[in-house]
């Protein structure tokens, strides 16, 4: 079966997000009441699995090998089937 991946990467609490800061930074000075903004990344994968528990198990490798640094990053994986 064929499976839509949505990885969500974010920084751990207490890891600094220069990009964060300064995106609010911008915010604030064109007027938005922004107390602070956090930056992530997001991978959308196609793969090709035999199950839903293969396609999860299939994400976890690709995170902790190469989508996110376990020092400093949290990450999310939702698991959609595409017909």
């Amino acid at each position: 079966m064929k499976c839509r991946l949505k990885i969500e990467v974010s920084l751990k609490t207490g890891h600094s997000d220069p990009e964060g800061e300064t995106t609010a930074q911008l915010l604030k000075e064109l007027g938005y009441k922004v107390e602070t903004v956090n930056v992530g990344k997001v991978y959308n994968v196609i793969i090709q699995a035999q199950s839903k528990k293969e396609a999860e198990a299939k994400a976890e490798e690709m995170c902790k090998r190469l989508l996110a640094n376990p020092t400093k990053d949290n990450y999310s994986i939702k698991i959609e089937e595409i017909r």
